[in-house]
């Protein structure tokens, strides 16, 4: 019966040292697994790093274009004022061009009748030095 006790207990020692062999194969390749993984970090944060460096001088990039953008629409702001200038001047030479044009047109109407009488005493005048001519 002791024999079998030293059997039982060699069984067990060989499945222990079995186990612990499988265990340390298991933790090896997880080691490797995880150095794999840790150098694949590294890489992503030397990535990353080049990613947020380009990302910030796109960024400056970015606002110092919107500062320019924003000059220069305020140079073109004063080119629409001096235009709206120029078109408010031609309207009110448009309305003085009508008014003096209508001013004409009424002024001839009203004095259609002298011209009229006018016209007739420069007729009689030419009658009577020809007549005299004659």
């Amino acid at each position: 019966m002791i024999n079998l006790l030293y059997v039982a207990a060699l069984i067990v020692a060989i499945a222990f040292a079995l186990i612990a062999i499988y265990v340390a194969k298991t933790l090896n390749s997880v080691s490797g697994t995880l150095d794999s993984v840790s150098k694949t970090l590294d890489g992503f944060e030397e990535q990353m790093q080049g990613i947020t460096h380009e990302t910030t001088e796109l960024l400056h990039k970015t606002n110092e274009l919107a500062e320019d953008v924003k000059g220069k629409a305020a140079k073109v702001d004063v080119v629409f004022d001096g235009v709206k200038g120029i078109g408010e001047t031609v309207k009110d030479f448009n309305e003085s061009l009508q008014t003096l044009s209508s001013e004409i047109t009424r002024t001839a109407e009203q004095e259609d009748d002298k011209v009229a009488k006018t016209v007739k005493w420069g007729a009689a005048i030419i009658d009577i030095f020809q007549r005299r001519k004659q």
